[in-house]
């Protein structure tokens, strides 16, 4: 019976790629690819001749059936823009659709930038919790943000170079100045792992370029938190009709608290 072979691509360096995923590549019938432009250059490399059409989060809806009725016919690769297939990405919908015809799916495992980042970061690897492409909007952001505040697994996320600063922001305002890696261009030639506190990570990246995966440290059991001196402080700018939003930052500043937590002690005083 014709399968259905997730097939993982290098994430920059060709190199990386397993000797099984190319005799994949080099016996399937056909490889449904998110961007050919990119795949074709691994399959040049390899000098692969399998033919190739596109499969992407704009032509996925019309191609599915097109790969499904091929998967009748014999064998189907999936290759992904980078990485694992299926992991935020189109490939999701084929693979279910697959297996819900009953089509073998089979998994050739290799590169993967979520592990990677993981791995190099220097953070905790016991347990994390993945969140993918972050949100566009700030405040869609910042609640998927407080969704995870309080959890001590380590946080992942993908982010593109002209949304890092305020989603830096963003993060150090919700999570507070907690320890974080932001791994650029991985395997790349400009490849850089950046590992500090968020608010260095702000004064560090000025004009960012690359493509950027966030490791962030879970909440930890001795994080500050809102002590009676502090609820005094925050007492007394509110008597003395601060805003919350000036008072929060200015105790902030003063104590190393997260503003989530200076907020929710703040809203207490009312």
């Amino acid at each position: 019976m014709p399968t259905l072979y997730i097939v993982a691509t290098p994430i920059g360096n060709l190199e990386d790629v397993s000797f099984r995923a190319l005799r994949i590549l080099s016996e399937v019938q056909l490889i449904a690819a998110e961007d050919t432009r990119k795949t074709k250059r691994l399959l040049s490399t390899y000098a692969i001749k399998t033919p190739l059409t596109s499969y992407h989060e704009h032509s996925k809806g019309a191609k599915l059936s097109h790969l499904l009725s091929c998967l009748e016919q014999g064998d189907v690769a999936l290759v992904s823009e980078a990485g694992m297939p299926g992991i935020s990405d189109p490939g999701y919908e084929l693979v279910v659709a697959a297996i819900e015809r009953g089509v073998p799916v089979v998994p050739i495992p290799g590169p993967s930038v979520l592990v990677t980042a993981l791995a190099v970061s220097g953070l905790s690897t016991n347990e994390f919790t993945y969140l993918g492409f972050l949100p566009r909007k700030k405040g869609q952001r910042r609640r998927c943000l407080e969704q995870v505040a309080d959890g001590e697994r380590t946080i992942i996320a993908f982010e593109a170079p002209h949304r890092l600063i305020a989603t830096l922001e963003d993060i150090l305002d919700v999570l507070g100045d907690r320890r974080i890696a932001i791994c650029r261009e991985l395997t790349k030639v400009h490849e850089e792992v950046f590992r500090g506190i968020v608010s260095a990570a702000l004064a560090y990246f000025r004009e960012p370029l690359g493509e950027f995966t966030l490791v962030m440290e879970g909440k930890q059991k001795g994080d500050r938190v809102v002590t009676a001196s502090i609820e005094g402080e925050l007492r007394r700018l509110y008597q003395e009709g601060f805003p919350a939003k000036k008072a929060v930052s200015l105790v902030a500043e003063l104590t190393g608290v997260s503003k989530k937590e200076l907020y929710k002690a703040w809203l207490k005083l009312g």
